[in-house]
């Protein structure tokens, strides 16, 4: 059975800024890491392969991104990926996130086509638009099912517990089958240190779009319909004022005087 994880490097949450004057992330001097839910995906690949010794799972890391992204992926590699393939090429840059999944369908379908399983991280903390997952499962013309907690494998089809705003569903597809995996209960396992060493013998290879024979107008600006014209962080706020609410009363008759105060109320 193979197995293929979706993965992007990104840019560390909280050391992001924005340049005020172009509007674009100021990403010199910015550690990169792999996307946490990537690494939500991994951890269920990994015990999927564990709770299924005779389906011989064999786990695939993606990702498309510069050449330094292969730190990303020597991750997926020390977490229990079998091997990894980046997509990188210049004719990718400026994708948008249909172009990016129909680059991402293209390596797939030229790498691992025989796949049972795609897992992907419910979405990426840089742009948060959970969006390239759903469009290479369309693209692919394979079911979905979003917000992953838990999956099982049960013969040609996958079950998952999915989280909700108010609870759980348990849902079921045939496979080929795209799943993205939510946090849920799951912990970030922390790799050994003979994960680590193990992980540089495992096979990592950069692919080209020439490589896979991609059309150029699939892929790179000229092929996105949407292009990020400015990026800012939203104003920042006052802290509000407090009324002490130990005497209701004086408290309703003082909120009363701050909304009529300040135009919020007209009587």
């Amino acid at each position: 059975m193979k197995i293929v994880i979706l993965v992007k490097q990104v840019p560390e949450a909280d050391k992001v800024a924005v340049d005020p004057e172009t509007g674009t992330l100021i990403r010199e001097g910015v550690a990169s890491i792999l996307n946490p839910y990537c690494e939500y995906a991994l951890d269920q690949a990994a015990k999927l392969k564990k709770e299924n010794p005779d389906l011989n799972i064999e786990v695939t890391a993606i990702s498309m991104g510069p050449p330094q992204a292969t730190s990303a992926l020597l991750r997926c590699l020390e977490l229990g990926a079998d091997k990894a393939y980046l997509l990188s090429d210049r004719k990718f840059a400026g994708s948008d996130v249909w172009a990016t999944s129909s680059a991402i369908k293209e390596g797939i379908v030229g790498l691992e086509p025989e796949f049972d399983l795609i897992i992907a991280g419910k979405q990426a903390i840089d742009g948060d638009t959970a969006q390239v997952p759903a469009e290479t499962a369309e693209q692919l013309g394979i079911p979905q099912i979003t917000y992953g907690v838990d999956v099982k494998i049960n013969d040609k089809r996958v079950e998952v517990k999915r989280e909700t705003e108010t609870g759980y569903q348990i849902l079921s597809t045939k496979m080929p089958a795209l799943i993205t995996m939510s946090k849920g209960s799951n912990i970030r396992r922390v790799p050994s240190m003979q994960d680590v060493l193990d992980a540089r013998t495992k096979p990592l290879n950069i692919v080209s779009a020439d490589d896979l024979n991609i059309d150029e107008s699939k892929i790179g600006l000229s092929a996105s319909p949407t292009q990020v014209d400015k990026v800012f962080a939203p104003p920042s706020k006052s802290g509000g004022e407090i009324i002490d609410g130990a005497d209701s009363k004086a408290a309703a008759k003082k909120l009363l005087e701050y909304l009529k105060e300040n135009n919020f109320l007209r009587v």
